[in-house]
């Protein structure tokens, strides 16, 4: 059975996890501190990792960091924290995906669920399908109804990183350094541009995109 160690200090809401991702068929670690959770980590992996930045004893950035040094392990972060800043930080330290507190359980399942299905995802599969259009990465061959569509280098750069995590955020540093290097990771106006002419040549709506999600402040999504 799939494994998730559940970090939070709020006892009702670690019960609520608790009930909920059992009653879905997963194996739940509690951990109350984040001490507690680095001494799990240290007795073998876990498969995700639901992590609370409030937690009495340490920061919730610095058990990111210490388990990004280990490995890939997915992380969901849960905070009531809403600004923009801790939220960034929490993504740029390593964290996958982001849910604010309060939230609904259905939508963290889901998220959960999209961060299981990474170790699958993260190797660039050569045709990637979506309502609408098909990528063919080998070919640089792109189509939108059967009809062909040109992209450039640059586009097909954005859409290998983001399609290489479907249902994942993928924060705008990780996106930026991809496709134009380091010295460009807080250019984030290079990143609207071109999503919006990826919008315009792949999507049905282009504003009311229903594949290419923005994210606000944070970063972009890939929904197939």
């Amino acid at each position: 059975m799939t494994t998730i160690l559940v970090v939070e200090d709020e006892r009702r809401l670690l019960r609520a996890l608790q009930l909920t991702l059992r009653a879905n068929g997963y194996t739940v670690i509690a951990a109350p501190t984040g001490s507690s959770a680095l001494a799990t980590l240290a007795e073998g992996p876990v498969d995700a990792l639901v992590l609370d930045l409030g937690l009495p004893d340490m920061a919730g950035v610095e058990i990111i960091r210490r388990v990004r040094t280990g490995g890939q392990t997915p992380i969901l972060v849960l905070s009531a924290r809403h600004a923009s800043a801790q939220k960034v930080s929490a993504l740029d330290a390593g964290a996958d995906d982001y849910v604010t507190k309060p939230f609904g359980l259905d939508e963290l399942l889901a998220r959960l669920r999209a961060l299981l299905r990474r170790g699958q995802a993260d190797t660039q599969e050569d045709i990637v399908e979506a309502a609408g259009f098909a990528l063919n990465f080998a070919a640089r061959r792109a189509e939108k109804q059967g009809s062909a569509v040109k992209l450039t280098p640059t586009e097909w750069k954005i859409l290998e990183v983001l399609t290489r995590h479907p249902g994942r955020l993928v924060p705008h540093r990780q996106v930026l350094e991809h496709v134009w290097g380091p010295a460009y990771v807080k250019e984030t106006q290079y990143l609207r541009v071109y999503i919006a002419q990826l919008r315009r040549k792949l999507e049905a709506d282009p504003a009311r995109p229903k594949h290419l999600i923005t994210e606000p402040g944070l970063g972009y999504r890939f929904d197939p």
